[in-house]
């Protein structure tokens, strides 16, 4: 058997082209725009439309289908984005809440297309499962009440600063 890596698909309605540009603006290591399939007077759709646009973010494939309003995206499926520090956070958070998108809860957001993201720092699992269950009580408890996270907050709240 050989191992192939994966590709995500995501499924839009008739804004595949858009998204993925959005997402090569936000995601710029190791990301590019490969190839796009066009609708020919075949259809289904309006000729020259797209129907798929390949595109890779930061070494990740994927699909952008122009699929229709049948299905739309939902919180079940979410992608993470692990943040280094405090700029980070801000420049994702920022970029993916622009021109629609909505913060929610504990670094979830979803995109002007209705993707779900979670912008997390790095370190927060371990302040989250610190052996000591005080510290860990004390990051969990800051880290509900957060939207976008305040990753100087967090350390202070793990401190019981």
């Amino acid at each position: 058997m050989t191992s192939e890596a994966f590709t995500t698909c995501l499924w839009f309605d008739g804004k595949a082209e858009e998204a993925a540009a959005h997402y090569l603006s936000v995601f710029t290591k190791d990301s590019h725009l490969g190839s796009v399939t066009r609708y020919t007077e075949a259809g289904p759709g309006p000729a020259g439309t797209a129907i798929t646009v390949d595109f890779t973010l930061n070494g990740q494939r994927f699909l952008a289908l122009n699929g229709g309003p049948l299905f739309t995206f939902n919180e079940a499926i979410s992608f993470q984005i692990h943040c280094a520090d405090q700029d980070e956070i801000d420049y994702y958070w920022d970029r993916l809440t622009a021109d629609g998108g909505q913060g929610g809860q504990c670094g979830w957001l979803k995109d002007k297309f209705g993707v779900s993201w979670q912008v997390v720092p790095t370190e927060l699992p371990a302040l989250l499962a610190d052996p000591d269950p005080q510290k860990a009580t004390r990051a969990t408890r800051a880290m509900l009440a957060m939207t976008k996270f305040d990753l100087a907050e967090l350390r202070r709240a793990h401190a019981g600063e």
